[in-house]
């Protein structure tokens, strides 16, 4: 009797692991997708993988569904496993069942992980790939949304929270993903967006296709919703992997360590030559990044998007550090509104997580024009402003070269906050540029002048003395060191061991009004 009672369970954990049959696997395969249970797979160690609530069924009697055989797990694979080791939580929706719609109880088998997450400290990953709500459930489906709306944010800087769009995501299942950490789409088949092209032609008579209105391009690069865009849906879980190795599990832990196989002292000659002299003229902070960080090695997040900054995890001497850099080679470096967003969200993820932060500075302002300001430079701007001024983990800034005006000051400032700011000898610390400081402070001597050009040279050259160099600062303490560049690497990791027991606090309250 207890062999056939093994062989039934074995029977139905074999009929549940074939999601909606063999038929819809193959029409998933032909799409160019894997099954939820192949993505899973790909993504954890091998075996690690613990599956919950195989045996579930909707509970729906409406329109039909009593008539229909209910599938075992009801259109989402659920469980715990490992990624190099790391306890991590997963759901995979199948869209071999129903289309991986969201019933009642496929919501209850998502918030179930979430809750599991949030009691043991370990990051959750969704890979999401569904029609939607159910429409057979109506309001039922649409309470499964909100209770895990609801879990989404009560997770919000206390486990890192990651979303890979594997398929569709359209209307209310777009806000979960918005609101975790970071979101991954292909290039093959992702897309997300609130409304259809069909009720886009419908409402606005605006013809586009699906790629246009909600493709993982469009949203790397114009929208900002995703922060990384593979080429399939394996590059994807592979990137996932790359991106919990620099996380901890939760916000009560320090970030991983990987013993390094750098030097610490390695001298970075090269930066030494990088900063050309015609301080107009560009370079790529990239190559200063991967020039101090371990092994070259650094994860650009959101890397098609406000390209005038960069930010993204590498390690120092082994341990995690978050690098928000200006771009001089993106519009000259400026801030605008989606720089400061995407800089400003990236700076509270790392504070939430205790992961130190790295600012270099190269900055000659906030971007000027109507567009900007019509569209709230100011109340964006200051978004930054406010998460770095927020954050208390370790921070340090490295001025290379420009450091005008306010956006100096948002740049981590040492009177913002942070704990170490080192300049290069090429850097300029100024309210702003010589010739924009002439127009003001000398502008009655321009006028009555003969030759108002040669005046205006001479007094952009008495400005550029005077400031453009990092002395003037350092002498009055806003600036810890003048450095050499080929030092950075080790200057930076210096100070990092020096305030790795740094404790600090802000003062007492539920939450601060972050100008959003």
């Amino acid at each position: 009797m207890e062999q056939d009672k093994i062989a039934e369970l074995r029977e139905k954990q074999e009929k549940a692991k074939l999601g909606g049959g063999e038929k819809k696997i193959k029409a998933q395969h032909s799409k160019g997708k894997l099954t939820a249970r192949e993505r899973i797979r790909i993504l954890v160690d091998e075996d690690s993988f613990e599956e919950f609530d195989m045996f579930i069924e909707h509970r729906c009697k409406d329109f039909g569904m009593d008539k229909k055989p209910a599938i075992m797990g009801d259109g989402v694979v659920t469980g715990c496993a490992t990624i190099n080791g790391k306890i991590v939580y997963v759901y995979a929706q199948d869209f071999t069942v129903t289309g991986g719609s969201l019933s009642k109880t496929h919501s209850e088998k998502i918030c179930k992980v979430m809750d599991m997450a949030m009691k043991i400290g370990a990051p959750i990953i969704g890979l999401n790939d569904s029609g939607g709500a159910r429409v057979q459930e109506g309001v039922d489906a649409l309470a499964g949304y909100a209770e895990i709306f609801l879990r989404n944010v009560r997770a919000s800087g206390v486990i890192p929270q990651i979303t890979a769009i594997m398929g569709p995501c359209a209307g209310g299942a777009v806000y979960s993903p918005a609101i975790t950490d970071f979101i991954f789409m292909n290039n093959e088949t992702s897309y997300m967006f609130v409304t259809g092209p069909k009720v886009v032609k419908t409402v606005l008579n605006e013809d586009i296709s699906t790629q246009e209105l909600g493709g993982a391009k469009m949203h790397v690069s114009k929208s900002g919703v995703a922060h990384y865009m593979s080429k399939n849906e394996e590059e994807t879980l592979f990137l996932i992997q790359r991106l919990i190795s620099y996380l901890p599990s939760n916000n009560m832990e320090t970030p991983p360590y990987i013993a390094p196989n750098d030097h610490i002292d390695r001298y970075c000659e090269e930066l030494n030559s990088l900063i050309p002299e015609n301080p107009n003229k560009p370079y790529d902070v990239l190559d200063v990044i991967t020039s101090i960080v371990d092994n070259k090695e650094f994860l650009e997040t959101s890397r098609n998007f406000a390209q005038n900054i960069i930010v993204g995890f590498a390690r120092l001497n082994g341990h995690s550090v978050g690098i928000v850099a200006n771009q001089p080679k993106v519009l000259a470096g400026v801030l605008d509104i989606n720089a400061s967003i995407k800089a400003a969200r990236f700076v509270r993820f790392c504070d939430s997580f205790n992961i130190p932060l790295v600012a270099l500075e190269d900055v000659p302002g906030f971007l000027p024009g109507s567009n900007q300001e019509q569209n709230g430079i100011i109340r964006h701007g200051a978004k930054l402003l406010y998460a770095f001024a927020e954050a208390t983990v370790p921070k340090i800034t490295v001025i290379t070269r420009k450091a005008y005006g306010g956006a100096y000051c948002v740049m981590n400032s040492s009177s913002m906050g942070a704990d170490i700011v080192y300049a290069w000898p090429t850097a300029e610390i100024a309210v702003m540029g010589p010739k924009g400081a002439v127009e003001i402070v000398f502008r009655k001597e321009v006028a009555q002048a003969e030759n108002p050009q040669k005046i205006t040279a001479e007094k952009e050259k008495e400005y550029r003395d005077k400031f453009a160099n990092p002395y003037v600062a350092a002498k009055k303490g806003y600036i810890d060191d003048v450095i050499e560049p080929a030092q950075t690497r080790f200057r930076i990791i210096r100070s990092l061991e020096m305030l790795a027991t740094k404790r600090v606090s802000n003062p007492p309250k539920k939450h601060g009004n972050i100008p959003l």
